[in-house]
């Protein structure tokens, strides 16, 4: 196994995306729904109360946030809007069943070195990409750079005994203080709020850190209760669990790290990972609706709008 046949792994906001060179399994078109798991201890795997995974051939945390119930009463409008993981490395089948969602636009939140790395989205003829990066402020590379030392005690004084943990908190603290971050995920508020926008996919790399915090905003701007976005937000241990085993296999197997158990904290999201983001929302805005409003820059007819336009 060479180099490249092993991708670092990755957050949502990192790259760390893997792939062994079998490393995304193929999946049959179609769509399975999920079932709710309350949070926990980190390894148990989580699922939304509702929503729906799109198996798409090519990528593996692929959903349909439709489904979810509000405060009060109404329900998410199925087909509208989509979270992903990076689309890459769609095949003809996973581009032919994308393309029969209708989708209108694609925005992407890797950066520009995850794109030239990892490449561009795989997309059906005629649906554009919007690329809109949320930058990790180095982390990616901090983290690609502890594996290529290949030496088991620099590793685990980078990532072990809390440290990966710590790091991770950081990235999510950044979503909120970054001004650069606050304006791509609001731009993409604005874009979902629109009443002509048809439906819309969002993904980052694997679909679980920039995706999963821009998918708690749009579910609670929705009214969905606190613990369902959750629980949305922790689904994607579930659905990358087995892609992301494959690759710490294959940076054991090639030599790159003899603990590889040690980048979990990074392959996962985590309650604590979320809860440092609000923390940071109450720190700066005193409460989410501030955050939306100041923070976002998000007017309430923008909020109305994508309450009108995303409920029924």
């Amino acid at each position: 196994m060479t180099h490249h046949t092993v991708r670092t792994i990755g957050t949502c906001a990192l790259t760390l995306c893997c792939v062994l060179s079998a490393g995304v399994c193929t999946l049959s078109a179609g769509v399975a729904t999920a079932a709710t798991a309350p949070p926990g201890h980190h390894q148990q795997q989580h699922q939304p109360a509702a929503g729906r995974q799109v198996l798409l051939d090519g990528a593996v945390n692929v959903r349909d946030l439709g489904g979810y119930r509000s405060h009060d009463g109404r329900t998410v409008r199925h087909g509208l809007v989509f979270r992903a993981d990076a689309l890459n490395q769609l095949t003809a089948t996973g581009r032919t069943r994308l393309a029969g969602l209708g989708m209108r636009e694609v925005v992407d939140f890797r950066t520009s070195t995850e794109v030239a790395r990892d490449g561009a989205d795989r997309l059906p003829e005629g649906l554009a990409v919007t690329a809109r990066p949320v930058d990790d402020s180095g982390l990616s590379a901090e983290v690609d750079a502890v594996i290529a030392t290949r030496d088991p005690v620099a590793q685990r004084k980078a990532l072990g005994g809390g440290a990966a943990e710590a790091l991770m908190r950081g990235l999510y603290r950044g979503f909120v203080s970054d001004p650069g971050s606050s304006a791509r995920f609001a731009a993409t508020l604005r874009d979902l709020a629109r009443h002509d926008s048809g439906p819309l996919l969002f993904h980052c790399s694997s679909g679980k850190d920039r995706t999963g915090w821009m998918s708690y905003l749009l579910l609670r701007i929705l009214g969905v209760p606190q613990r369902t976005a959750e629980a949305d937000y922790l689904a994607s241990n579930t659905y990358r669990s087995a892609a992301d085993a494959q690759t710490r296999a294959g940076l054991r197997s090639a030599g790159l790290m003899q603990d590889p158990g040690l980048l979990i904290p990074v392959q996962e999201v985590r309650p604590a990972y979320l809860d440092a983001a609000l923390d940071q929302v109450r720190r700066d805005y005193g409460s989410l609706d501030h955050y939306l409003t100041r923070g976002l820059g998000l007017d309430h007819r923008t909020l109305a709008a994508l309450q009108a336009r995303l409920l029924h």
